[in-house]
């Protein structure tokens, strides 16, 4: 069994890495370059980082349990714990602090778009923390992709 957990603990830091690096450097790109709506390729993209979002919340939570119970008790001492723990907060603070107030201005600048009116502003501003997050968020994906076998010893 507890080799089914170590196989588990890789397979979901690669789906969880890949799909941080899939979505945001990959489809979301293509979506804003092939559609002529770009509300439309907002809103798909947003949708698909949703998505990996939660995907996210849910790995991290397995592998912080993972190396909590491996570990016995000195997962603190682990980098590869550390990295896990900074990116679940970095995706909490996506999803639960900076997508509901990129919501709420799209809904204050409704019926237009959002880039169509008054609250362009501040939805550039918040969009680019985002990004910035996102940005971060993924660079510590590639540490945690080289460093998981540390995990594992």
């Amino acid at each position: 069994m507890q080799r089914v957990a170590e196989h588990f603990y890789s397979i979901s830091i690669s789906l969880w890495v890949g799909g941080l690096w899939a979505i945001g450097y990959l489809a979301a790109p293509v979506l804003f370059s092939v559609l002529d709506d770009r509300a439309l390729a907002g809103r798909v993209a947003g949708v698909m980082f949703h998505y990996v979002g939660w995907l996210g919340m849910v790995v991290s939570a397995y592998l912080l349990v993972f190396l909590a119970l491996k570990k016995n008790g000195a997962a603190l001492k682990c980098g590869v714990f550390w990295v896990v723990l900074l990116m679940l907060l970095l995706t909490a603070a996506g999803q639960f602090g900076i997508q509901p107030i990129l919501a709420q201005l799209k809904a204050d600048s409704f019926p237009r778009e959002v880039m169509e009116s008054a609250m362009r502003d501040r939805f550039m501003a918040w969009h680019g923390v985002s990004s910035v997050l996102y940005l971060v968020e993924s660079v510590l994906g590639l540490l945690l992709v080289a460093q998981q076998g540390r995990g594992l010893r």
